[in-house]
């Protein structure tokens, strides 16, 4: 298979990308810069998914795109977040069809279907919320959905939401959360009984292999959206602290409500709006509520249609996860 990913520097990017690399794929990956860390015999080229005549030079000949390229913050200018995950996902779709490609995969987020309250054990037919906190969810579920309208006789498509992926490599979020724990700014929010799903690398890089496989004119997962996590959610804050006692941190013994912190990052999101502040707010509405609310969901549709199991376990996750932060050079 010939097979292109879109943000192939990322950490989810880089995982599929290195994964069909392994399986003697022929892999190509663009991005805006080059990735010393992927293997010599992958293909990079440079360059914007905003940019249509260069996504048609690189998807010619293509099998499949996985499209896992967004701006991911939480924070930032709307018209960013717009022209990147809603513009650059219809230049992918458009590339696609131009030239040929059969098959597309993207990378879609639990949050498109998040409001401000706790979804509890949610299905694929939960529908999408009519406002939300902040630009990146309200993004990509207009992504999402034209992913899902372009499947077709002559593109099938399907929506991977992966929830909170972690593990050796991550540069986001346990980076994230090991910084402010160091700088005594951890604070649980909320009554630290909320449970959430994450999914370790390989079982999202696994999920995305699959479902390039299980599509197709007329299979069952064309043009759907999957819910994918390590199939059993974790104690938000228990996990942190686990983490943390791992890692011989202490744990967290501060807390605020969630109310207070909802209240908090409205004043924040207004401030920083009002003098043009770039740099994101510690407090937002968004991060607030996925701190204090539950959000795991049933990812019964991703076993059966795309016979997803997850190949790593918790334990043996924390296991890697801690010896890559002792050890990166293993990693």
């Amino acid at each position: 298979m010939r097979a292109l990913v879109t943000g192939g520097g990322g950490f989810l990017g880089s995982g599929i990308a290195k994964s069909l690399h392994d399986k003697q794929h022929d892999v190509t990956v663009i991005g805006r810069n080059f990735y010393s860390h992927l293997p010599k015999s992958i293909k990079q080229f440079q360059g914007d998914i905003r940019d249509l005549d260069f996504l048609r030079k690189t998807h010619a000949g293509i099998d499949a795109v996985f499209h896992t390229a967004a701006f991911p913050a939480i924070w930032g200018q709307a018209e960013d977040f717009y022209s990147i995950n809603v513009d650059g996902t219809r230049n992918i779709i458009k590339a696609c069809l131009l030239t040929g490609v059969p098959k597309l995969v993207y990378t879609s987020s639990p949050s498109v279907i998040f409001g401000s309250s706790s979804l509890e054990g949610v299905d694929e037919s939960i529908s999408y919320p009519e406002d939300y906190l902040c630009e990146y969810p309200r993004t990509k579920a207009i992504a999402e959905k034209l992913v899902t309208e372009a499947n077709s006789q002559d593109l099938s498509t399907v929506s991977l939401r992966p929830h909170l992926i972690w593990g050796p490599g991550d540069p986001h979020l346990i980076p994230r959360l090991l910084a402010k724990a160091d700088k005594g700014r951890l604070v649980r929010i909320g009554d630290g009984d909320n449970k959430v799903d994450i999914i370790y690398i390989d079982n999202a890089v696994h999920a995305h292999l699959k479902a390039c496989d299980s599509i197709g004119v007329g299979k069952p997962s064309a043009g759907k959206v999957y819910f994918v996590s390590d199939g059993d959610p974790v104690n938000l804050w228990g996990w942190i602290n686990k983490v943390l006692e791992k890692t011989n941190r202490p744990s967290i013994t501060r807390s605020i409500s969630y109310p207070t912190a909802s209240c908090l990052g409205r004043l924040l999101e207004g401030v920083y709006n009002f003098w043009n502040i770039k740099k994101e707010p510690p407090m937002t509405r968004f991060l607030a509520s996925q701190l204090a609310t539950s959000h795991y969901f049933d990812i019964s549709r991703a076993k059966i249609d795309l016979g997803y199991e997850p190949v790593v376990g918790p334990e043996e996750g924390m296991n890697r996860l801690i010896q890559s932060l002792s050890d990166p050079q293993e990693y």
